[in-house]
């Protein structure tokens, strides 16, 4: 949790003299720890995921969302396990490089990753596609979600991006899990449809009535809140593509901030199995009816979690293993959703003077902030100790050790303060 140092490499993170240092008693016990000590992966991450459930700041309920995502990051050679050439989202090309599929449950006021999964590519199996151990990344996100529901997390929606909305395949594993699901699609997406139908969900969308805000026609108007208190003028309508409508087993809900031209950087293609409110579906199997401005609520959730991916890798290492082997990259990856679960997890073991004070209502804590905040006294900590550790052998006088002690207990200093 510390800062990027020397990219995250074992003598960093040991505290040890770099390359030279890589037979430093300290860097072979870390090495040894992810690679070969006596315990699991899945074990630990049992246990994180029950804490999350039992602690009030981060309880799941019934209004969070399950976001299913992957994330690619590039990697030389052809020897680490789940390796080959694939698309990464972190690079936005086909590269050579590792895909984790993850599963994360997130509300207005936290996310946090619950259960993630390396996807491995064909060519490690025997037989390719064929392989019965082959799994595609669908396969991989059905079964997160399916997971995460067991786990007794409860969510109103499974939400993913257009990678996975796309897909019937992905849409029919949920469906048969009672996994509601709210997902983006593609705008030029084709299905099949009638000649004088529309044909693409943009297509969908142009066929909407629109004359202005004082005659919208078929858009309602639906209000944005955004973490930093202010908000914008959506406008959101059930449209109708080949099989899907407002009354169907599928429905197309299209969202955007300007229904005149769609742009494309802020136009939502939707497909939910929601039904709308008044619906003959509603409250079949479950499934609670949900207006247009849920909706819009619930995949907007997934855009505010989409810079966590990023934070994850470059501020806790994610993507810098140096380790081959499955076994090592899951205890990596365990290890650091750890860390980034332990930044929410702080706000029921502190208070946040700075944060609640005065009339104005709460400020949503952020992954960042939270982080800052344990660096404040993890930074300090670490660098007394390894400074004083290189000068002297001897303890630390009372001004140092009351300082050291301080740290410990989580009393951060600024690291930013002016002498």
């Amino acid at each position: 949790m510390l800062p990027r140092d020397r990219n995250k490499t074992l003598t960093a993170l040991a505290g040890t003299e770099p390359v030279v240092g890589s037979k430093h008693r300290e860097a072979q016990r870390l090495e040894h720890f992810l690679v070969n000590a006596p315990w699991e992966a899945e074990e630990v991450t049992d246990r994180r995921v029950a804490l999350l459930k039992r602690t009030p700041a981060t309880a799941p309920h019934e209004g969070g969302v399950l976001v299913i995502d992957d994330t690619g990051d590039r990697k030389d050679g052809h020897a680490t396990a789940h390796v080959g050439t694939q698309y990464l989202g972190s690079r936005g090309k086909v590269e050579n490089g590792i895909v984790a599929v993850t599963a994360v449950w997130a509300d207005e006021h936290c996310y946090y990753p619950l259960f993630t999964e390396p996807y491995t590519p064909a060519h490690h199996f025997p037989r390719g596609k064929a392989d019965p151990g082959f799994r595609t990344k669908l396969v991989i996100g059905a079964h997160l979600a399916a997971r995460a529901a067991e786990a007794g997390f409860a969510f109103r929606a499974v939400v993913a991006d257009a990678a996975y909305g796309d897909q019937d395949g992905f849409r029919a594993d949920l469906w048969s899990a009672h996994l509601p699901f709210v997902m983006a699609l593609k705008p030029h997406r084709g299905t099949w449809a009638r000649e004088e139908a529309a044909h693409t969900p943009i297509d969908a969308a142009r066929a909407l009535a629109w004359s202005g805000p004082d005659d919208p026609g078929a858009w309602q108007a639906v209000t944005r809140r955004f973490r930093d208190g202010h908000t914008e003028t959506w406008w959101a309508a059930d449209a109708t593509l080949g099989g899907w409508g407002p009354d169907g087993r599928i429905r197309l809900v299209v969202a955007t901030n300007d229904p005149a031209t769609l742009p494309p950087k802020t136009t939502w293609y939707l497909a939910t199995d929601l039904p709308r409110p008044g619906s003959p579906r509603a409250g079949e199997s479950g499934y609670r009816a949900a207006d247009l401005a849920e909706i819009v609520r619930i995949y907007g959730l997934r855009n505010w979690i989409e810079q966590g991916y990023k934070q994850v890798k470059d501020e806790l290492g994610w993507a810098d293993f140096q380790v081959r082997s499955d076994k090592a990259i899951r205890r990596h990856w365990a290890l650091v959703n750890c860390a980034f679960c332990f930044c929410w997890l702080q706000e029921t073991f502190e208070h946040d003077e700075d944060d609640n004070t005065g009339s104005d209502p709460p400020v949503p804590p952020s992954w960042p902030g939270r982080l800052r905040r344990i660096r404040s006294w993890l930074a300090p900590l670490s660098m007394l100790a390894r400074i004083w550790r290189g000068w002297t052998t001897g303890p630390l006088p009372a001004e140092l050790k009351t300082l050291s002690i301080a740290l410990t207990n989580g009393h951060g200093i600024s690291l930013y303060t002016p002498p």
